[in-house]
């Protein structure tokens, strides 16, 4: 595992600088599912290196990814699960605050994963059996204080209608933050900067996440409290263990559409 853990590193590495060297080019945009959903050829092709690289070295393993059609259940077998960049609109409006995202599975059992935030040169990895760590800074499990010493991470959309009780949750701690991608969102919740992120996201944009915080003492969740299905698109959360029926008392079903 060590030395698959180590491919990652140098691979994620690698892709952060295919993005860094392509991002002087005219980036080719298109709208997915709405005109805030976009990609990039540059998101297809760090994702097709991605998957290129792995499968050369371990022709066995799986694929679930964000773009085409690589969408293998976590559960079974040796299964990679890639997000190429996360928060593309901000790469394309800002050129700042997107990450590669990459997590390995084994039958359903994350064994480590990598967020890579391109533009600060900061890779959060490990989870499984190794420390979790930004760069050689090994990173402090959930350090408690009241909901009032915190900030929260969510989005615009939940904040104006109080979905699932987020407005009023925002009431009861210092504030909310809305980042415009997982990634981002979920580093500040392993450095400890946020306490929670609450949000619609899909399987690739919380996987290795969900790997990291685990071992710093975080759970990921559905906002009812589930496992997430690792298939869809759902309400999610990343809390801290400690903090999770506090938080319950707030995140409920409230003009959701």
């Amino acid at each position: 595992m060590e030395n698959k853990f180590a491919f990652a590193k140098e691979l994620v590495y690698k892709a952060g600088a295919y993005i860094l060297q392509g991002m002087d080019d005219s980036i080719e945009v298109e709208e997915k599912t709405s005109p805030t959903d976009l990609v990039t050829q540059m998101d297809k092709n760090v994702q097709h290196f991605l998957v290129s690289e792995i499968l050369k070295n371990y022709p066995k393993d799986s694929i679930f990814a964000e773009e085409g059609q690589f969408k293998q259940d976590i559960t079974v077998g040796s299964v990679w699960v890639i997000d190429p960049i996360d928060g593309t609109a901000n790469f394309v409006a800002q050129a700042y605050d997107f990450a590669v995202m990459l997590a390995y599975y084994e039958d359903g059992i994350g064994q480590f994963a990598l967020i890579y935030d391109v533009m600060r040169d900061e890779m959060y990895h490990g989870g499984g059996r190794f420390e979790v760590m930004c760069n050689d800074k090994v990173l402090k499990p959930f350090q408690d204080r009241p909901l009032k010493r915190f900030l929260i991470a969510s989005n615009a959309g939940m904040l104006e209608k109080n979905d699932w009780g987020v407005a009023d949750l925002t009431k009861k701690c210092l504030g909310a933050r809305a980042y415009g991608s997982a990634a981002i969102s979920f580093s500040r919740i392993l450095q400890g900067r946020l306490l929670t992120y609450i949000t619609y996201l899909y399987p690739w944009d919380y996987a290795a996440a969900s790997i990291l915080g685990e071992k710093l003492g975080y759970l990921t969740l559905t906002l009812d409290g589930a496992k997430p299905d690792y298939k869809t698109r759902q309400g999610v959360m990343m809390v801290p263990k400690e903090k999770l029926a506090e938080l319950q008392e707030y995140i409920y079903r409230r003009g959701e559409n």
